[in-house]
């Protein structure tokens, strides 16, 4: 199934949560990082002496890292919990969680003496201080990943609105060729002219159906050999492929509308001016995360010279479209060797469809 992009409704609950998750790797070594600088301010804070109380900072270090990784465990063991509540009722009750757990550590270290004996009359000041500092610092933190999942979404409103303004180009561009190549076809052969328009139907309607921007590689090349059948009542025999695609996934995530444009630049270009026609590959591999697929056409020197009549607006559509989806390390690039025009592309999808 495609990875479809809503516009209704309320989306899953977790998936907007604002908190991320910070059991992950990266979200306990920020956690443990920024703990640690808040260490050394309130060791920096307090009066300095000639030499620096290293047993002190230790003792401050285990103390506050104790806090932070019970806290961060209880939030994340929380999340699925309290992402199904507003966000300010959520964050209350995570600042909540974060000085109740202050308050039960701080407990612990004056019972058993962590610290150093606590003189009786400074112990409701100890108690408060440090319920104060965790509810500012958990306070100023959910403020950042509030900010920073309202950004994420703001970019990601952009990205969606992008994508399918790109992708809104590319329909009425493959149909008016596909009703081109119809309209020449009926002078030849109207009973095939009426098949190709059964098929352009067919095509047409599995592509309309399917609003998302993703979808896998097997709908991608389903869908691809409904346009080539049409092509094949106009070419016939000129028209000869060869398809070494069975290495890949079925489920590997793919733009929709990628192979069919490739596929026709490759008869507009590399079979259409051939009276003998010739051979479209199609090679596709999936390695370590990173799909990579090539189309290749025949061409003739002796054409190279000749003027285009081509925008390559369909290459630029495909490239804006890769880089928006799968960021920076996504590539199309093009080169003639051997005989052969190449037109390839890749990027890295480390989750199939299923996975996503």
């Amino acid at each position: 199934m495609p990875i479809q992009i809503k516009t209704g409704g309320r989306p899953a609950p977790q998936d907007d949560f604002f908190i991320p998750e910070l059991c992950q790797p990266e979200s306990l070594f920020s956690l443990v990082l920024l703990a640690e600088l808040l260490v050394l301010v309130l060791v920096l804070a307090e009066p300095m002496v000639p030499g620096f109380n290293w047993i002190r900072l230790a003792l401050a270090s285990l103390f506050v890292q104790w806090i932070v990784l019970l806290s961060a465990a209880l939030l994340c063991r929380l999340r699925p919990l309290l992402a199904r509540w507003p966000a300010g009722v959520a964050g209350l009750a995570s600042c909540a969680l974060v000085v109740a757990l202050t308050l039960g550590c701080t407990a612990v270290a004056d019972y058993f003496e962590l610290g150093g004996p606590l003189p009786r009359t400074g112990e409701v000041n100890l108690y408060l201080r440090h319920a104060l500092i965790a509810l500012i610092m958990s306070t100023l933190l959910l403020r950042y990943f509030y900010l920073q999942s309202q950004w994420r979404k703001q970019e990601q409103a952009e990205l969606r609105a992008r994508i399918e303004a790109l992708q809104a180009r590319i329909r009425p561009h493959f149909l008016f060729n596909s009703l081109n190549s119809i309209a020449t076809l009926i002078e030849l052969d109207p009973v095939k002219a009426e098949a190709a328009v059964l098929d352009l139907s067919d095509l047409f309607r599995a592509s309309l159906a399917k609003p998302g921007t993703l979808i896998s590689w097997g709908e991608e090349v389903e869908l691809a050999r409904r346009y080539l059948s049409m092509e094949q009542f106009r070419f016939g025999d000129r028209l000869q492929m060869e398809w070494q695609v069975s290495g890949v996934p079925d489920g590997v995530p793919i733009p929709q509308l990628t192979l069919q444009p490739l596929l026709e630049n490759s008869l507009i270009y590399g079979i259409q001016p051939r009276i003998e026609g010739g051979l479209v590959k199609v090679e596709a591999s999936y390695r370590d995360g990173v799909f990579q697929l090539c189309v290749s056409n025949p061409y003739d020197e002796a054409n190279e010279a000749l003027p285009s009549k081509g925008t390559k607006q369909a290459l630029q559509n495909i490239a804006a479209r890769l880089t928006a989806l799968f960021g920076p390390k996504a590539s199309l690039s093009v080169e003639r060797r051997d005989g052969r025009h190449f037109t390839c592309l890749r990027y890295p999808c480390a989750r199939l469809m299923q996975e996503a």
